[in-house]
């Protein structure tokens, strides 16, 4: 077992914003950090922070107990971990590029086979915000190598374990993205609608923010409707909801803005 409190032995693959990030927030908690970055500049530029180069990435994951991946994409993270299968075997990988839940499994197979605790993750979370009370990331798959590490992911943001299947952090993530891409959808829609009648976007921010945080706590109430729809008992009808639905539909086409968004969220929500 690792001592949580001690010093760690950590490497970083891939040093963009966020994987950069995540390096310093590694460095400021006081972790031996060996890092590797495709353009060497991105690289160098953390020695001052007391970072180690390397060559080439399977170096870089051969300094580490814990391997850090944040790539481009799926195929990148498999160029760069499959030739080093001798370099991870027997660690802990943490793969923080942002995959589909299929990826993440089929990546799981490949670690299996390697004799490697992989885990997935996905951060919820600008890399601004990394360290910061707001942050959080999103892991499943190998337990017992999340709870070995977990003081060091911690220092990423509030570290979320959802599940030992390895693609349930990437279904978490993506579903909390598309929470959020809808929301956005329908703010853009909004504010065309609103500046139809002389009003603006930004006026139409102001007063939807503050009531967006407050409806926001409805979630937990609508959850049940989801994981138990034979025993809930919704607060309001499908009809209603229909209608009302129907109402803002009719206000977009009258603003001169019409769009299939309202269409597509009463088929979702219910169905009529």
């Amino acid at each position: 077992m690792v001592n949580q409190a001690a010093a760690q032995h950590v490497s970083v693959i891939g040093l963009g914003v966020m994987g950069t990030a995540l390096a310093k927030a590694l460095l400021a908690g006081g972790h031996e950090v060996t890092v590797w970055n495709r353009t060497a500049a991105r690289a160098e530029a953390l020695v001052s922070d007391g970072a180690k180069v390397a060559a080439n990435s399977a170096e870089a994951m051969a300094a580490g107990d814990l391997v850090v991946l944040c790539v481009l994409d799926d195929a990148a993270v498999r160029e760069h971990l499959e030739p080093a299968a001798d370099q991870v075997r027997g660690k802990v990988v943490v793969n923080l590029t942002t995959t589909s839940p299929e990826q993440a499994r089929s990546l799981g197979r490949w670690a299996e086979a390697n004799e490697v605790e992989l885990i997935d993750g996905g951060i919820m979370a600008v890399p601004e915000m990394i360290g910061g009370p707001e942050a959080f990331v999103l892991y499943s798959g190998a337990t017992g190598g999340f709870e070995r590490f977990r003081a060091v992911l911690e220092l990423f943001g509030r570290a979320e374990f959802v599940g030992e299947d390895l693609g349930a952090a990437a279904m978490y993530d993506v579903s909390i993205l598309g929470a959020m891409y809808a929301m956005f959808a329908a703010f853009r829609q909004g504010g065309t609608m609103v500046r139809s009648i002389g009003g603006s976007a930004a006026r139409l921010s102001e007063l939807t923010a503050p009531f967006l945080q407050s409806v926001a706590a409805l979630l937990e109430g609508f959850a049940p409707g989801v994981d138990n729809p034979a025993d809930y008992v919704q607060p309001q009808s499908d009809e209603f909801t229909a209608a009302a639905i129907d109402l803002i539909d009719k206000s977009a086409a009258e603003s001169g803005n019409p769009t299939e968004l309202y269409g597509v969220l009463r088929r979702a929500l219910v169905g009529l």
